[in-house]
């Protein structure tokens, strides 16, 4: 199928849907478009044509074979629940696109990382069907979140060529790109300290989660007790965060510094202190991804970036490596966060916001 033909189907120009597929950041004025765009690409089976292109380059040589890439979200039931998975999903399109590969299913399956699913489903059937579903079309494997180790084994011996995108390390398990959370939550939680913070709460998953146990370390590091009523466990979602926000403003004992596991949770938590505004608690809050939306609140999240683009770019490149013969022992490719410091944190005693919204 020709971008013509997609552009057709969907009811869009040839050059909506060129910038879909080649520009990660592309953002479409109609709402649920760029999704839209991408299903009718990969029901087609749509790949760039290379001769084509080598020809318009002026390249001459043999063409190469066409790889078929399969997607696993492991963090979300559904596209957009998370927008750091979602921007990363995208930077790998475009990625898939400009290898000439062709991107043929994404599965979105949070069961995969859950641990205590994983143990309660016959994970070789579940695999199974999801290796029918491609129909043949599976050459190699992208998995984006956390996984589950013994379904990461059995996804290994499936699909052969797996790389993961996470923050956890799968410990060789497969070819992995990484930011590691541990670090991430170091960053984080040592930025609060720095800030004179000495009650600070950790929002997120904790079960097998490095950011959970880079926050713990780190409050060890500085003899700071871990207070139980301080950790508070969630799927990490808008939602989630501002009820715990709405929780936190009823409760008699709050923290002064609070660390965010992802980005799209402290949103939450901030929308909700709009809502019940109270000028008698401003906490700092510092959270970890960079999506595009943290920048955009107000106070502006501070936040550790985690360098989305290289990830995803890696990720393929480590893919097609494997899938060409390039090498054969696991990899693991280590990339660096960074602290973007904003507006929502504050020194104990220069806490001064006066209105938080969104």
């Amino acid at each position: 199928m020709s971008i013509k033909k997609i552009a057709q189907e969907v009811g869009v120009s040839p050059a909506t849907v060129s910038r879909v597929l080649n520009n990660p950041e592309y953002r479409c004025a109609k709402p649920g478009l760029r999704d839209k765009i991408w299903r009718a690409a990969m029901e087609q089976n749509y790949a760039p044509n290379e001769a084509a292109r080598n020809l318009k380059k002026g390249i001459a040589g043999k063409i190469e074979k066409t790889y078929y890439i399969n997607i696993l979200m492991t963090r979300m039931d559904t596209a957009h629940a998370d927008p750091f998975y979602t921007e990363l999903l995208h930077v790998i399109e475009s990625e898939i696109h400009n290898h000439a590969c062709i991107l043929s299913k994404v599965w979105y399956q949070s069961m995969f990382s859950n641990d205590r699913k994983c143990r309660t489903v016959n994970l070789d059937q579940t695999i199974h069907k999801m290796y029918e579903e491609t129909e043949g079309k599976c050459d190699g494997l992208i998995i984006i979140g956390k996984c589950n180790k013994e379904a990461l084994r059995k996804l290994n011996v499936k699909y052969k060529s797996v790389v993961s995108v996470n923050r956890n390390s799968t410990n060789y398990e497969v070819d992995e790109v990484i930011c590691d959370g541990k670090k991430v939550a170091e960053m984080a939680v040592e930025y609060l300290i720095q800030l004179g913070h000495q009650n600070i709460a950790y929002v997120g998953e904790c079960h097998n989660e490095a950011r959970y146990q880079g926050y713990v370390d780190t409050l060890r590091k500085h003899e700071i007790d871990l207070e139980p009523d301080y950790v508070m466990e969630t799927k990490q979602t808008e939602s989630e965060g501002f009820e715990i926000m709405k929780r936190l403003l009823q409760s008699d004992d709050c923290p002064t510094g609070i660390y965010c596991a992802n980005d799209i949770t402290a949103v939450g938590m901030l929308k909700c202190l709009n809502k019940y505004k109270n000028r008698y608690y401003m906490p700092s809050i510092i959270a970890s991804d960079d999506i595009e939306e943290a920048q955009y609140t107000r106070p502006m999240l501070t936040t550790v970036r985690l360098p989305r683009d290289e990830m995803g770019k890696f990720a393929l490149y480590l893919l097609m490596d494997r899938l060409k013969g390039g090498h054969k022992n696991t990899v693991r490719m280590e990339l660096e966060a960074k602290i973007v410091v904003r507006d929502s944190c504050t020194s104990v005693e220069e806490a001064t916001w006066t209105d938080y919204y969104i």
